[in-house]
């Protein structure tokens, strides 16, 4: 059983009763049902804006990336031809978890699994 929380209705109440003008520009993510741990971050950009940067480092702490999220970075990654430090800083993250995560997922972009030369 999935204990994930139930993103599409919270985001829709919210955004019905908090912020009823940016409804069309989350219109994409109120369509879908499983959301990953990017859409949520992405909508609440959308409907907040960015943070002040000490607010951030305290958010940064709590998050959580599913599986398919961290997938996604790691194939963006890939397909932009970026390094660990530029993925870490677009998302946030740390080059730390950037090279965990792709220890976790070795053939994602094509790269050699771990012991094989």
């Amino acid at each position: 059983m999935d204990n994930r929380p139930f993103y599409h209705k919270l985001y829709a109440d919210l955004i019905r009763e908090k912020c009823p003008g940016k409804e069309q520009e989350c219109f994409f993510y109120l369509q879908k049902e499983n959301w990953t741990a990017l859409d949520v971050i992405k909508v609440n950009e959308l409907l907040f804006g960015s943070k002040k940067r000490a607010d951030q480092s305290i958010d940064k702490k709590h998050r959580s990336y599913d599986q398919e999220s961290i997938k996604q970075i790691l194939m963006y990654q890939c397909n932009n031809m970026l390094n660990n430090n530029e993925v870490a800083n677009k998302y946030g993250l740390s080059r730390n978890t950037i090279a965990k995560w792709k220890k976790l997922f070795p053939n994602l972009c094509g790269q050699p699994e771990a012991g094989v030369k």
